[in-house]
């Protein structure tokens, strides 16, 4: 073949792809046109066929020894026991307030001031968390690391927030107006009354002049359950303290656990 007919038939062969290329597209197109008309379906038949589920499939041995040991040590961990619970603890045993709540309220102020203290100097004024993140009560008898996952299941850390008095102010009108037993520790005192509320944080008034710490998770202070109160402090400490962790850690220095309703939450007429 010359030179030139080898040309000739090269052309002719592109002149056909591009021809048969667009003969392609424009297929597709009236191919879609008619696919997307609207038309109306009826269904004419239903048959159906029963399929019968066979030998199951068996276990593999040599996945079981490798996996086994994990098991155990898993199941060892979350079953051990770290206190003792002589009556049945929960979040809807009071009014504004429940021996769960207090206990949960209580134990992260614990924890909290002793990192706060130890990294700052400065004493945290008390702790508030939410009703709706306390996810199980705590049963009478044995309490376990699995009590601990079951009531706390999320990864949240204890934080700490400065707050202005205003914002303080923010904080408890949420707390009356949402009417739910949020957990706050034992060094508030909250009279509710019918016109208004008094309030002493570790035994005194709240003063507009004053800045108060107050320990909470990171998800609040980020202002869930729309405690916008928490964010933007004045200032913010994160202890990258899991409140889980500091609930087995409270849990296992106490031989027995105890919580009561006192006058940290107190509704007169």
């Amino acid at each position: 073949m010359t030179q030139k007919n080898y040309l000739v038939l090269t052309n002719i062969i592109k002149t056909n792809c591009v021809l048969m290329k667009k003969l392609w597209i424009l297929f597709l197109f009236i191919f879609l046109a008619i696919a997307c008309k609207n038309s109306s379906y009826e269904v004419s038949k239903i048959k159906s066929t029963q399929i019968t589920l066979i030998p199951e499939v068996k276990q593999d041995s040599t996945i079981i020894q490798v996996f086994q040991p994990y098991k155990d040590k898993m199941t060892e961990e979350i079953t051990k026991s770290l206190s003792y619970a002589p009556l049945q603890l929960e979040r809807t045993d009071g009014n504004l307030q429940s021996t769960l709540g207090n206990l949960i309220a209580d134990l992260s102020y614990q924890k909290a001031n002793e990192l706060f203290k130890k990294k700052t100097g400065n004493t945290v004024d008390f702790s508030m968390s939410n009703y709706g993140g306390i996810r199980a009560a705590i049963m009478k008898g044995e309490v376990t690391v699995s009590n601990a996952f079951e009531l706390m299941p999320f990864d949240n850390t204890l934080v700490v927030v400065e707050l202005s008095a205003k914002k303080i102010d923010a904080l408890f009108a949420y707390f009356i107006a949402k009417k739910r037993a949020h957990p706050l520790s034992k060094q508030v005192e909250l009279k509710i009354k019918n016109d208004g509320y008094s309030l002493r944080i570790n035994g005194k008034p709240v003063s507009k002049k004053k800045t108060y710490f107050v320990a909470t998770s990171n998800y609040l202070q980020k202002g869930g359950d729309g405690m916008n109160f928490f964010e933007n402090p004045v200032s913010l400490y994160d202890s990258n303290y899991l409140i889980r962790n500091a609930i087995v850690d409270y849990f296992k220095s106490k031989d027995t656990l105890t919580a009561v309703l006192d006058n940290r939450v107190l509704i007169t007429k």
